[in-house]
Formats: structure tokens, C-alpha cells, sequence
């Protein structure tokens, strides 16, 4: 899977989880300091699932 289709992905789902805070009635800087530290935890996790295993010789 491709870094980008994994962040896409990620960035939908960050999209429906800030909204659904938003219609429960959630602070909005609740809601934006969810979502920061859900786009941190999507790229670590993006580049661990996405990265290439290094295959050197020696």
C-alpha cells in the first residue's frame, strides 16, 4: 500500500471522527487538538506500514 492511499484513508476517517465531536457538542479546541494529535499518530504509522525493508548484502 502506498503512502499516499494510507493517508488519504487516514485523513477521511480524522474527518468523520472531528465531525462527530463536533455534533456531540465538543469544544472546538478539543476537537482541534484531537485532530493534530491524530494526523502525528497517521504519518508514524503511515511510515512504518508503508516503508521499504532495507536489504543491504552484508
Amino acid at each position: 500500500m502506498s503512502f499516499a492511499l494510507y493517508i488519504v484513508g487516514f485523513l477521511v476517517f480524522i474527518g468523520g471522527v472531528a465531525w462527530a465531536l463536533t455534533i456531540a457538542g465538543v469544544p472546538q479546541l478539543y476537537v482541534i487538538i484531537g485532530v493534530v494529535i491524530l494526523v502525528g499518530i497517521g504519518i508514524f504509522t503511515g511510515v512504518g506500514k508503508t516503508r521499504t525493508k532495507d536489504v543491504s548484502g552484508t
